[in-house]
């Protein structure tokens, strides 16, 4: 009775995948001259008219090999999928593109460099047994970045980053100059370093053919070079931290960025950081590893900088993860109550958009090196925490460092930096940032925190900005008293 059961299961469920929903994908010579070995994505959207700009759900996976140009893959129901098998996606139009990662570069799958990819179609799901064809005969352009007047580019070569990872490397940004910068040929300046959160671009600075790029803003007002870094690789926000994935991007910027900035413009040697979020826990991180280099530093709403609150879970005692069903989603969400039962509820967006993304870039910061060029994750599929994994990243705990190495640093470190963060943070930040003030309260650290009404985005008011620019002033100021120009 048990065999005719299997057998009428298995005749079920080959009935089924051949009705399934199916997507013909194939990529041009002209595209990429092949043969392709890696992932291929299908990203599909009811509202993004170019769902590979803006990847979120539903999106698909298949891992191939050695296809060469002109030769077709299908998406079906066997791709790897979120948040549900193609065949049970609701009817309706959408719109799809597929994208060849070559991963050469770039956060966002769909829009790194060199990438094949397909026009964008409207497609209307009716049936299971629909099938569509789609051809990927354009590349994802290298980003071009238009200098101005008072905004250029600095794209500092890495013999560090380069060596680590096999390829010619760069740390790059925009720098913006001040109104006075012409007038005062002789004049040094200031320099302010804004750290974008997870997601940014440095290339927003680049004009446009509507915009063009102001001068750089005081500090207050004082004037200054601002310098904006956005963090971006391949796996996410580098936070500018040494890591076992991204390589030792502090000791780049440190040791690669920094002078060559100094050499490029006329810099006078003070130097503040400000950024939020992603950006904020690299201001930490910069200004606890290398605190001689910085006259002072602002970091809001910082990523965890005390693991034992990482966004409500304590990771020093925590087996499991506390769940945040899609909080750290961006780009369209789709009601999934609507009609999505998740088959396949054991696949995350993650497992599909497999790199570039916040859990992976956390991973990539935190964590050792994985298999396939990607970094062992912290939490498996179950949630279940890897404690061996878990070791590598306590070294990323800034309050655990800042503690340890209180002596060390106490000299360059003590008044110089600040965190603020709002009380209703959306990610929960602000409980790591109270954790890491009790902590320093214990070590007598002069290092000010502050807490305001506000969510992640809403906390950013004026008053809060004009506490950021105050601070920053003061500890430039102290800088140049004791280093007169």
């Amino acid at each position: 009775m048990r065999i005719y059961g299997l057998v009428f299961l298995l005749l079920l469920l080959t009935r089924f995948s051949a009705q399934a929903q199916q997507f013909r994908v194939s990529y041009t010579a002209a595209a990429h001259a092949g043969p392709f070995t890696g992932n291929v994505l299908l990203f599909l959207s009811k509202k993004n008219v170019q769902p590979k700009d803006q990847p979120g759900w539903p999106c698909y996976r298949l891992a191939v090999r050695n296809v060469k140009p002109g030769e077709t893959i299908v998406f079906s129901d066997s791709a790897l999928s979120y948040p549900t098998l193609l065949s049970r996606l609701p009817r309706g139009d959408y719109y799809v593109q597929a994208v060849w990662d070559l991963n050469l570069g770039g956060r966002i799958i769909g829009q790194s460099t060199g990438n094949p990819y397909s026009a964008a179609r409207k497609v209307s799901l009716q049936a299971n047994d629909e099938i569509f064809t789609l051809d990927c005969s354009q590349v994802v352009p290298a980003p071009v970045f238009v200098a101005t007047r008072f905004c250029k580019e600095i794209k500092a070569p890495s013999a560090l980053l380069s060596r680590f990872h096999r390829k010619p490397m760069s740390l790059d940004g925009a720098v913006i100059l001040p109104a006075d910068y012409y007038r005062h040929p002789q004049r040094r300046y200031p320099v302010l370093f804004t750290v974008g959160g997870f997601g940014a671009d440095y290339h927003h600075y680049s004009r446009s053919e509507s915009t063009d790029t102001l001068p750089a803003t005081p500090i207050d007002t004082i004037a200054c070079i601002r310098v904006y870094l956005d963090g971006a690789s391949a796996l996410g926000h580098t936070v500018y931290a040494n890591s076992a994935n991204n390589g030792p991007v502090g000791d780049a910027f440190a040791t690669e960025f920094l002078p060559l900035l100094d050499r490029q413009y006329r810099t006078n040697g003070g130097r503040v950081l400000r950024g939020h979020s992603s950006g904020g826990y690299t201001v930490v991180y910069l200004m606890t590893h290398y605190p001689k280099l910085f006259a002072g530093a602002n970091a809001s709403s910082p990523d965890p900088v005390d693991f034992r609150n990482f966004m409500r879970t304590n990771l020093y005692q925590d087996l499991e993860r506390v769940e945040m069903v899609d909080s750290l989603t961006y780009g369209e969400v789709l009601p999934v109550a609507e009609a999505y039962d998740r088959p396949n509820i054991v696949h995350r967006l993650e497992d599909i958009i497999y790199r570039g993304e916040q859990e992976v870039s956390f991973d990539a910061v935190f964590g050792p090196k994985g298999r396939n060029g990607l970094p062992k994750p912290l939490f498996n599929s179950t949630n279940s925490l890897d404690r061996q994994v878990f070791r590598h990243w306590k070294r990323y705990d800034l309050t655990q460092y800042v503690r340890q190495n209180w002596r060390r640093l106490k000299p360059d470190l003590n008044g110089k930096l600040r965190l603020a963060t709002g009380n209703q943070d959306t990610y929960f930040l602000n409980f790591s940032v109270m954790l890491m003030e009790q902590e320093m309260r214990k070590l007598g650290a002069d290092m000010p925190f502050a807490y305001y009404p506000g969510d992640h985005f809403s906390v950013v008011t004026a008053e809060y900005k004009r506490a950021e620019t105050q601070w920053l002033k003061k500890t430039y100021q102290q800088w140049l008293a004791q280093h007169p120009q």
